[in-house]
């Protein structure tokens, strides 16, 4: 059981280590929310999967309660963070904020 529980925490540190690297190579802001929402969400799923199975090695009643309270925020997550992203790119768009494209990097390196 604790090399499923390791595995999963690697798993999941790679993802957040994942979108910590996408968030800083990509170009604008529209793309940078992509691996943002993906990535940390996946993320929270494999470490809080994790966490509930520690939890459950001791079978208690109240092991089995944590373990069902940590996987409803897994739920909260899965249900807030798309919610949250979306929120974010329609104020970016309100905003006036313009998607990259590749013409603008052309620009730069003409100047």
């Amino acid at each position: 059981m604790n090399i499923i529980v390791i595995l999963l925490m690697v798993l999941g540190l790679i993802f957040f280590t994942g979108g910590a690297v996408g968030i800083i190579r990509m170009p604008d802001f529209y793309s940078r929310l992509h691996p943002a929402g993906k990535l940390d969400t996946m993320g929270v799923f494999m470490i809080m999967t994790s966490l509930s199975l520690y939890t459950l090695q001791e079978f208690t009643f109240s092991a089995l309660l944590t373990a069902v309270k940590i996987m409803l925020i897994v739920v909260f997550v899965f249900i807030t963070s798309p919610t949250a992203t979306h929120a974010i790119v329609d104020a970016g768009v309100r905003a006036g904020m313009v998607p990259w494209t590749k013409d603008e990097t052309r620009e730069h390196i003409l100047e």
